[in-house]
């Protein structure tokens, strides 16, 4: 694809179709948070796993974990890739150690002092905790987007940040005035 044509979709939502058979994907939404010609880079946002923040503190050794801020926080399967790194979305200014800007006002860290902030309630207002990520290589998201295997929209922050995880696929879905359960699992072209 050459670099004239390449539309990038950082800040942009992949919907899961209903068809989706990779279970690493099916009925998920997925936050890009980098996307170039050689590949992207994503979180899931709306499955999460056994784990709470609180728990999260204790194994990477944060022990300024204010007694009552031990947080029932869940944490999420952010993707399928690197399931032991730990990624936090967040809204806010960039100024932890190692953020990617993903649009104004979001970013994605990765170093553990934006952990150790908000061990100390003293985080950014908005986060998401996320263990592992989504990637693809050079060409495979626009190949799935080209066989139908997503639909994608703009990313809402208030979807990540402030709709129940059970309802940020469909609300994602209606941002663009489609209803995923009368979408068919087949598929077909004309």
């Amino acid at each position: 694809m050459s670099s004239e044509t390449f539309q990038s979709l950082r800040n942009h939502f992949l919907i899961a179709m209903p068809r989706m058979a990779d279970s690493s994907f099916a009925g998920t939404l997925t936050l890009i948070c980098e996307h170039s010609p050689g590949g992207a880079l994503g979180i899931i946002v709306n499955r999460p796993t056994e784990l709470t923040l609180g728990e999260i503190f204790s194994q990477v050794g944060i022990r300024e974990a204010d007694e009552c801020f031990l947080s029932p926080d869940a944490v999420y399967s952010g993707g399928p890739v690197a399931v032991e790194r730990g990624f936090v979305l967040h809204s806010g200014p960039d100024h932890w150690e190692s953020s990617l800007e993903i649009s104004q006002g979001l970013q994605l860290a990765t170093s553990t002092d934006i952990l150790l902030a908000m061990a100390r309630d003293e985080g950014p207002d908005d986060s998401l905790v996320a263990l592992g990520y989504a990637g693809w290589g050079s060409g495979q998201l626009e190949k799935e987007l080209s066989d139908n295997t997503w639909l994608t929209c703009k990313a809402h922050q208030q979807i990540i940040f402030e709709t129940p995880f059970q309802r940020r696929l469909d609300a994602a879905a209606e941002s663009l005035g489609v209803d995923l359960r009368l979408l068919s699992g087949q598929v077909g072209h004309a």
